[in-house]
């Protein structure tokens, strides 16, 4: 069970990467935001709070990125250990 979704995984490796660069790409507007409040000159934070919302809830996007960067260290290690 186990090797048919390894091997089905290892030939979807590169939809993985591209769904951690949109993550990523998602994290620049958050960045600023939260550089916003750090500095509290509300140019983009506490204008709106849906606005807020959405901008908090990337931090939870991260943990998509977290576990596919795990499974595709896991996939090329299993690689090597097989050579």
């Amino acid at each position: 069970m186990w090797q048919n979704f390894w091997n089905w995984y290892e030939n979807k490796i590169l939809g993985s990467i591209v769904i951690i660069a949109i993550i990523q790409f998602i994290q620049i507007p958050h960045m600023v935001w939260n550089a916003d409040l750090m500095l509290q000159t509300g140019m983009i934070s506490r204008i709106h709070p849906i606005i807020d919302w959405f901008l908090y809830g990337v931090d939870l996007i991260e943990i998509i990125s977290i576990v596919n960067v795990a499974m595709i260290m896991f996939s090329l290690l299993r690689k090597r250990r097989k050579k």
